[in-house]
């Protein structure tokens, strides 16, 4: 199992990385969906500052499993609000999939650092 963890923690951090940059570079996808949702460009640029933080706790997280348990708890909560955001906006599930799978991953991982504790 601890290997399961791990692997799904070295996915979150790729994920992860690569949604934050997006967010922090001023993807015009990005740019879209939080205009969509109401939100300012500064939320969006705390939000991608807050996955790169994540990830780079993440990869903390392999040495450092307490490092690992915040970090993925509280991408988990930021995940659960990004898919509260895409529901709220009528955008449906499809665009909400994303993030639900970021959100149960890290759920997962979560549950397996605590364990491991």
């Amino acid at each position: 199992m601890k290997w399961v963890i791990r692997i799904l923690q070295g996915l979150l951090v790729l994920g992860f990385i690569a949604f934050g940059l997006m967010k922090l570079t001023g993807d015009a996808m990005q740019v879209q969906t939080f205009t969509s949702f109401g939100y300012s460009l500064e939320l969006m640029y705390f939000v991608g500052l807050c996955e790169v933080i994540g990830a780079i706790g993440l990869v903390v997280g392999f040495w450092k499993s307490r490092i690992g348990l915040l970090a993925s708890g509280g991408l988990a909560l930021l995940m659960a609000g990004a898919v509260f955001s895409h529901l709220n906006a009528g955008q449906g599930i499809g665009a909400a999939l994303p993030a639900f799978i970021l959100l149960i991953l890290s759920v997962v991982v979560f549950i397996g650092k605590r364990a491991a504790k």
